[in-house]
């Protein structure tokens, strides 16, 4: 199975992010948890492969992109509301106060500016719920260059037509016959229904398109951004770093030669002083950790740099503490009988062996996951990669103690 390392192991960028409460909304769990699936949409769009998105507290966001090393776009993305609607223009905005309309029984209006100027825009007759589909397109012949086209959904439609069939009723040059196309309080375009357009028919086949001075990355993102939706709620950039494959290259080779130096040591030690048994526990320590990592690798862990801590540790406690406990022990056990010429107990004692890994390995797993616990609630997602690694280490290693060395080692020396 292939090991999906992480983001301070492979590179890439880290975003955290954090909801701001609107008046419409408040930022809390539930508008986290629904900007939390927004998020998810814009980054598969964005082609980042086995991104990280979670939810950290009430209000934040992290978001670990593996292999993208510019932090700048990712958060331009990630961050914007993206709220998209669709207004009929009223006309030129010449007076601050025309920013609402005084009368009740007119249109609520609100004024925003384009490159032409201030424009009277009525209230959003469409909105991005709307939309079904935006695609990024070039034209070429047409001389419209970048553009987005935009196609809506079935009640989308029934808007669109009655939007544009009733800028259509205004004469040519009229800014009343314009449609502004509006992303997060900014026009994105404001383009003339076309003359061919008869009063109060409307543009049917419930699509359009968004041109501007847009270059293909500008046209791409607008897309990225109509098709992920609007946030719930704003979200503000709290911290984003990058960090480069060297770093994880380097903490890799650490550990590689950190487990391997310990495990000369160890297990030149136990050789030493117990020959051929000493042997068979040095095979034993080795399928320890064969055993450990296969367990983090099936269970689908990301191994980080704190994670990478974690399992060294674990293997330190298990590997190296337990079964090396387990073997002097045992084979002292093992010589005092076989000087007093007892073989018969040998079996007796593989079964107390067994039995008696089992307390420690319930006493262990209990003790590692009240760290995870503990690490979790105090420590963020950084201290909770170290746990579960020590939790999973912890565990199996004891499990697995309680199959190989000791049983096996008293067994070959029964035969023997």
């Amino acid at each position: 199975m292939p090991v999906h390392l992480g983001l301070d192991l492979r590179g890439g960028t880290q975003i955290v992010l954090e909801t701001r409460p609107t008046d419409d909304a408040d930022a809390g769990g539930g508008a986290t948890d629904r900007t939390v699936e927004v998020l998810r949409g814009r980054i598969d769009a964005l082609g980042v492969t086995e991104p990280t998105i979670a939810r950290s507290g009430s209000d934040r966001i992290v978001v670990e992109l593996p292999g993208l090393q510019d932090p700048r776009k990712a958060a331009d993305v990630l961050g914007r509301t993206a709220r998209l609607s669709f207004h009929q223009v009223l006309g030129p905005a010449t007076d601050v106060g025309e920013r609402r309309d005084p009368l009740p029984e007119r249109p609520r209006e609100s004024v925003i500016a384009d490159e032409t100027g201030r424009l009277r825009l009525k209230t959003a007759s469409l909105t991005g719920k709307d939309v079904k589909k935006a695609v990024a397109g070039f034209d070429g012949q047409g001389g419209a260059g970048w553009h987005v086209n935009v196609d809506f959904r079935k009640t989308g439609e029934t808007g669109w037509a009655r939007l544009t069939g009733d800028a259509a009723c205004h004469q040519a040059g009229d800014p009343r016959r314009r449609v502004a196309i509006v992303l997060d309080d900014k026009i994105t375009s404001s383009p003339q229904v076309a003359p061919s357009v008869a009063c109060r028919s409307g543009i049917g086949g419930g699509s359009t398109q968004i041109a501007g001075t847009f270059d293909d990355s500008e046209a791409k993102e607008l897309a990225l951004l109509i098709n992920g939706g609007a946030l719930p709620v704003p979200v503000e950039t709290v911290e984003q770093r990058t960090v480069g494959p060297t770093l994880g290259a380097h903490a890799i080779t650490a550990s590689a030669w950190a487990a391997a130096i310990g495990t000369a040591m160890t297990s030149l030690f136990i050789i030493a002083v117990y020959r051929i048994m000493g042997v068979l526990a040095t095979v034993a320590l080795a399928c320890y950790g064969l055993i450990s990592y296969a367990a983090l690798v099936a269970l689908g862990a990301t191994p980080t740099l704190p994670g990478l801590a974690g399992f060294v540790l674990a293997a330190l406690l298990t590997v190296i503490g337990y079964s090396v406990n387990d073997c002097v022990v045992v084979f002292d056990r093992i010589r005092e009988l076989g000087r007093r010429d007892r073989k018969e107990d040998f079996a007796l004692i593989a079964g107390q062996a067994f039995l008696g890994t089992l307390p420690r390995t319930v006493n262990t797993g209990m003790g590692a996951a009240s760290i995870l616990t503990a690490l979790t609630v105090l420590g963020g997602d950084t201290l909770t990669d170290f746990a579960l690694a020590l939790l999973i280490g912890l565990t199996v290693g004891t499990c697995s103690s309680m199959f190989t060395a000791t049983p096996l080692a008293i067994e070959l020396h029964r035969r023997a």
